[in-house]
């Protein structure tokens, strides 16, 4: 099943939902910022992207430069914020079985489906 980790509000998000819905492949969609990860369920996602933490934020975000930028964190500091503040996330995210990409360009999907 693929899942796909979305922000309606994104347009990239939305392009890439567009074109799962286009594979007619079964897809899960979460929102992630209505229903946020947990610890584990980011670093289970992380692993199977591939990435260290910081690769998955959003460095651009007010509250990564209010809250972190400049700061010495930990991958586990790193992943806590995401928890913290979901808005954070690099999006779309989408995850097949134990493969998983940052779809952008949403053509990256792709890659694993």
């Amino acid at each position: 099943m693929i899942t796909i980790y979305h922000n309606p509000r994104c347009g990239k998000s939305r392009e890439c939902l567009a074109f799962i819905e286009n594979s007619k492949q079964e897809f899960e969609i979460v929102k992630y910022l209505e229903n946020p990860l947990t610890f584990k369920e980011l670093e289970v996602i992380i692993k199977k992207l591939n990435i260290k933490p910081i690769e998955l934020i959003r460095t651009k975000e007010s509250i990564w430069i209010e809250n972190f930028k400049g700061k010495t964190l930990s991958d586990k500091e790193i992943i806590q914020s995401m928890v913290d503040f979901p808005i954070l996330m690099e999006r779309p995210i989408v995850v097949n079985g134990n493969k998983a990409v940052i779809a952008r360009p949403f053509e990256k999907v792709k890659e694993i489906i």
